[in-house]
């Protein structure tokens, strides 16, 4: 019966190939944006996934897309993209276009898409967790069974206003699952150097908030956790707290060329060996699911997708000149009785 009961719950082939194409498309669009970026196309600070894509694999295909929330922090484009949000509009935004998803005025930081539940990439370290909170607050009230998904880095976890949300989520049985993205630096600091602390997840407990650490490196075990955290807060109404484990290959942002400065090439060897898209291709391999060659044929596709995507956004007009002013408030704006 256990036997029975563990084959169950396994993915299905389709799935597993999903999640491995899901990771593949997040991989290779970050490093388009990296194109970008050097190529001078994308302007302002940037933040890519790389190394992170089982986190938000895991934690995308655990909710109800378009009905659920997600707000996260600036290294947003996967949640985006993973939520449905039109890939050359995330593209055009980061590349400052008309076709953006903020008209091209936000920026990388700043992808928003509220239709497909996805409540902005925000550039204030830990400013949008009480606006989570928020989305929670609202559902709560409205009693739409909605669970918001509210992400943040272990940097941000040191902000005072998380500590004030957590109270404020607890005394009010929020149903928000807030989301430490560990990736063992704040910028280019490491965890031990600003947590006195650096079991993150256990900062849930002066709250009574239900909270654990999870492996985000591993995309099936990431789905599985994720999978049973969500339904947990949907059942109970109540606030989660997780710290999830993973490791960027890039640097903090797009400028981040020195990294090696606060950590050593042998140590990023040692962790690409734990690369989420080379665990999840072992896998595919074991169960018959692909070999190398369908595996090859994959990325191919995956590539000429991206490339696709990049053209269309390139090709894309920017904002005009007198679009400046617009959704903004400003005293030039009062002054001209906008």
């Amino acid at each position: 019966m256990a036997k029975q009961a563990e084959k169950k719950n396994l993915e299905s082939p389709a799935d597993l190939e999903q999640y491995y194409r899901d990771m593949l498309f997040i991989r290779h669009f970050e490093e388009k944006c990296n194109v970008a970026y050097r190529q001078g196309k994308a302007g302002g600070y940037m933040h890519v996934y790389i190394g992170m894509e089982a986190l938000a694999v895991g934690w995308m295909h655990s909710i109800r897309k378009g009905h659920d929330n997600v707000i996260t922090a600036y290294r947003d484009h996967a949640h985006a993209l993973l939520l449905g949000t039109d890939p050359v509009a995330v593209m055009a935004e980061i590349m400052g276009r008309k076709a953006g998803t903020a008209g091209g005025k936000g920026g990388s930081m700043h992808i928003y898409d509220p239709k497909n539940g996805m409540f902005g990439g925000w550039g204030i370290v830990g400013g949008h967790i009480p606006l989570g909170a928020g989305l929670a607050f609202a559902s709560k009230y409205r009693e739409d069974d909605k669970v918001t998904l509210n992400f943040m880095g272990d940097g941000a976890a040191n902000q005072g206003v998380v500590f004030e949300t957590f109270n404020m989520a607890s005394l009010y049985e929020l149903p928000c699952i807030f989301i430490i993205e560990n990736n063992e630096f704040a910028m280019g600091t490491r965890l031990e150097y600003h947590a006195a602390d650096t079991e993150l997840w256990k900062r849930g407990a002066p709250f009574g908030i239900k909270s654990e650490r999870v492996d985000g490196m591993d995309a099936l075990q990431m789905k599985k956790d994720a999978q049973r955290i969500v339904d947990w807060v949907r059942k109970e109404q109540k606030p989660y707290l997780v710290e999830v484990m993973t490791y960027r290959y890039s640097g903090h942002g797009a400028a981040d060329n020195d990294r090696q400065l606060y950590r050593t090439k042998e140590e990023e060897a040692e962790n690409l060996k734990r690369d989420p898209i080379k665990r999840l291709e072992a896998v595919l391999i074991e169960r018959n699911i692909a070999n190398e060659e369908k595996l090859e044929a994959i990325d191919a596709e995956i590539q000429e997708i991206v490339e696709k995507i990049y053209a269309e956004a390139d090709a894309s007009p920017f904002p005009d000149v007198e679009e400046v002013y617009d959704n903004i408030y400003s005293d030039m704006t009062v002054e001209q009785g906008h």
